[in-house]
Order: structure tokens, then C-alpha cells, then sequence
């Protein structure tokens, strides 16, 4: 299940990768695909978590959906790679901006997601 979710989301990476091109040579793709996946895991993990334990067809949901699918839509390599980049080109300033926002807007975003679930489950923010 994890192989075939990663399947899946490595290969929606890479189309939205190939199809939307750097901006000012900032690879804005993977910013945006951390982004949304990690607001779609807080999402995910938290509509899970509202429904009972992490058992049977849940547990398979989180391993498919999570691990797997959003697994592979996401990327902490290419974050790394992308921030090294532009590092070494000379936009250290950029590069730093790069990693650093990367980190602070998925955290946010997964916030957000968390934050969404409990509203749609009823639970406290």
C-alpha cells in the first residue's frame, strides 16, 4: 500500500514539477507541493485521528494516503537540494529564505489542516 500511495504521489510531484518552472530561479513547484502536502497531511492525520485508533481500515488509509501518497508528493530532498542550489549560486540570501520559509509555511499549513479537521469534526481549534 505505501509503495503504491508513493507511486502515485512521486508521480504527481513530478508532473507539477515539470509543468510549472522556476520563478526568478526559485523552484516555487516543490515550495507549493510541501505546502499543500503537509496541510493535507495535517488534514488527514487529524479526520483519522477524530474517527477511533489507528487500526484496520484506517491504519490502511494513513499508510496509503499519508505515508505513501503524500509520502511521495512530498519532498525534504529536493527542499535540501533546491535551498543548496541556490546557495552555491550566490543567492545565499534567497537559498536561506528558501529553506527556512519551506519549513515555517508547512508547519503552518499543517496547522491549518490539523485546524480544519477538528472544525469539520466538530472538535476545539
Amino acid at each position: 500500500m505505501v509503495a503504491l500511495g508513493g507511486a502515485i504521489g512521486t508521480g504527481a510531484r513530478e508532473a507539477i514539477s515539470l509543468a510549472i518552472p522556476p520563478v526568478g530561479g526559485v523552484p516555487v513547484a516543490i515550495l507549493g507541493i510541501n505546502v499543500v502536502g503537509a496541510f493535507l497531511l495535517g488534514l488527514l492525520l487529524e479526520s483519522l485521528l477524530r474517527r477511533g485508533p489507528d487500526a484496520g481500515r484506517r491504519r490502511d488509509l494513513r499508510l496509503f494516503l499519508g505515508t505513501g501518497v503524500l509520502g511521495g508528493f512530498t519532498t525534504y530532498s529536493a527542499l535540501a537540494a533546491d535551498s543548496s542550489v541556490l546557495l552555491i549560486e550566490g543567492s545565499a540570501l534567497v537559498g536561506v529564505l528558501y529553506a527556512v520559509g519551506s519549513v515555517v509555511l508547512g508547519a503552518l499549513a499543517s496547522w491549518g489542516g490539523v485546524v480544519l479537521a477538528r472544525r469539520i469534526g466538530g472538535g476545539r481549534s
